[in-house]
């Protein structure tokens, strides 16, 4: 199957999505596009289109952005270990386009593996479900349902 997913350049991203996605920079807590979202859909990588996240693994863990559990797919990223801001963090990238996502800590729910992946809004997209198989992601319907 050839993918459809619409990709973006880097001039097509706003100041915030650059500066997070390219820059490593963060967005403010609570006040970012996917904080509080809470329709069925995926999250894919603003560049590339790639499935990262489903919304059945996303929680409130009240942090101000975006928690997940897991990824669709453990390949999808990578990780990296950030001592920036003299703090010892887990950097969580995409594999493919190698854009800064956020970061993954050992704090999530015990009952789904114990992990929350903080993500910026500002590196993804946000396809809702009845957008999904319009979008080519037709395949990425069961992480969803």
């Amino acid at each position: 199957m050839k993918e459809k997913w619409e990709k973006l350049t880097p001039n097509e991203l706003t100041e915030i999505e650059y500066d997070v996605a390219l820059n490593n920079s963060t967005e403010p807590p609570f006040q970012n596009k996917y904080w509080d979202e809470h329709r069925e859909g995926i999250y894919v990588d603003i560049l590339s289109g790639e499935p990262l996240f489903a919304s059945t693994n996303k929680y409130n863990s009240g942090c101000g952005w975006p928690s997940f559990t897991k990824p669709i797919e453990k390949v999808v990223v990578k990780e990296k270990l950030d001592l920036s801001h003299n703090m010892h963090r887990t950097e969580v990238r995409t594999k493919n386009s190698n854009i800064h996502l956020g970061h993954v800590f050992t704090d999530g729910p015990i009952e789904e593996g114990g992990l929350r992946y903080c993500i910026n809004s500002a590196s993804l997209r946000f396809i809702p479900l009845e957008e999904m198989e319009d979008k080519g992601y037709q395949d990425y319907i069961k992480y969803v349902k």
